[in-house]
């Protein structure tokens, strides 16, 4: 199915000043995204004004460095905003998450002239989607997607699956390989000829990211909207560990939503073990027990997502030395894997700890479960652990790629 929204005519967003005006901003509008989160999955309901509210606010614009007019927020405080407003709706919280890994990649390797109009274009307000993965190839990193010269400019041609926040976007950045064999990402304004959207998203979890199918058939590009997207990888850069933490506080994000649900139900409305000898159900010896375990499990993972951001910041501060950047890819995949255990912990025991009535379709807390088991299978973590002990174990450097 074909979803045209109209995202054309859009207030210019708010230009937000610092650090901590973008964490202020973040709750106000966290809680007021809470308040239908549970009915905009039930019902499959794209956020469309929730994500406009939320570019406006000017969260998406936090990381555009501040020569270019931007707050030029830590990435201690990006994962901390994206965590509080996945807490809230975790589809939400996932949706800039292509958008900010773009900012980023424009950052590091986009021309001077790229900087100035894309980063502008961001602090007015307009979303970035994306056209990144495909299926039924070899790998993630098997691109299909073709550009290839035409004339002045180029001809973009692929199919595309996963397209996260596509269908609410402004522009449409697409992975593409280049007549060298090169990954470069190419920019197409959401309305270019050859250009088809699809709401086909099925997955049980993370239902409302606007995903879907991106169709490129002989869709134009202008020479100034490529970016040679390889280079990210060909030198040390935090390119692949801004993309993770940002995944990894969506995982801590949903962590804590089933805490907060699982406090409020077991405190309301479970029942005490028979063999506990408890008159409530939050007296309960061994329930106490596994909420305590689950709570230090979420807090272990926020404190490592906000270490993680630090060694990003550090990372910067040296002038990205290898050996720092190195050491935010690892200390992101230390935050990444915990985020990934403690949201599956969560989400799980949610339902063990409050008892059968939790199952019922009215409360709608299996979202928890089903979002985390989506979104933690991103990127396997069993390959961030191998990472980790390699690096501390015999020296060795994690790849350098989007997914560590």
């Amino acid at each position: 199915m074909t979803t045209l929204v109209n995202v054309a005519t859009e207030p210019t967003a708010h230009l937000i000043q610092d650090d901590q005006e973008a964490i202020a901003v973040a709750k106000e509008l966290a809680a007021e995204f809470l308040q239908e989160d549970s009915l905009r999955d039930r019902e499959r309901r794209l956020p469309v004004e929730e994500v406009k509210k939320f570019s406006r606010s000017g969260l998406w614009g936090i990381i555009v460095p501040k020569e270019y007019g931007g707050a030029g927020v830590s990435y201690a405080t990006l994962a901390q905003v994206i965590a509080i407003i996945a807490e809230a709706d975790s589809s939400l919280g996932q949706i800039p998450q292509n958008h900010l890994y773009m900012v980023e990649a424009i950052r590091l390797d986009g021309t001077e002239e790229q900087k100035r109009f894309f980063f502008d274009l961001v602090l007015q307000g307009k979303r970035f989607g994306n056209a990144f993965s495909e299926i039924g190839t070899k790998s993630v990193t098997d691109v299909q997607t073709k550009l290839t010269r035409s004339g002045d400019g180029y001809v973009l041609n692929g199919r595309k699956y996963y397209s996260a926040g596509a269908l609410l976007a402004h522009w449409i950045p697409t992975i593409a390989a280049d007549e060298n064999g090169n990954t470069i990402v190419a920019f197409v304004e959401r309305d270019a000829e050859g250009l088809t959207l699809l709401d086909d998203w099925t997955s049980f979890g993370q239902r409302t990211t606007a995903s879907g199918t991106t169709i490129l058939e002989n869709v134009l590009v202008k020479p100034e909207h490529v970016i040679p997207h390889y280079l990210a990888f060909e030198r040390a850069t935090p390119m692949g560990a801004v993309a993770q933490i940002i995944q990894a506080a969506v995982d801590v994000g949903i962590a804590k939503a089933a805490l907060r649900d699982t406090l409020y139900f077991v405190r309301n409305h479970t029942r005490p073990w028979v063999d506990s000898n408890q008159e409530k159900g939050f007296e309960d010896p061994l329930t106490l027990y596994n909420l305590g375990n689950v709570i230090l499990q979420i807090h272990a993972a926020e404190a490592l997502l906000r270490r993680a951001g630090e060694f990003i910041d550090a990372a910067y501060e040296s002038g990205l030395e290898e050996a720092k950047v190195v050491e935010s890819s690892i200390a992101v995949a230390e935050a990444k894997a915990l985020a990934t255990e403690a949201s599956l912990l969560a989400t799980n025991k949610l339902f063990e700890l409050a008892g059968t009535k939790s199952t019922l379709e009215e409360f709608n807390y299996d979202r928890h479960w089903r979002n985390a088991r989506a979104h933690t299978l991103h990127d396997p973590v069993r390959w961030k652990y191998y990472a980790i002990g390699n690096y501390f174990l015999n020296g060795a450097n994690p790849p350098r790629h989007p997914w560590l």
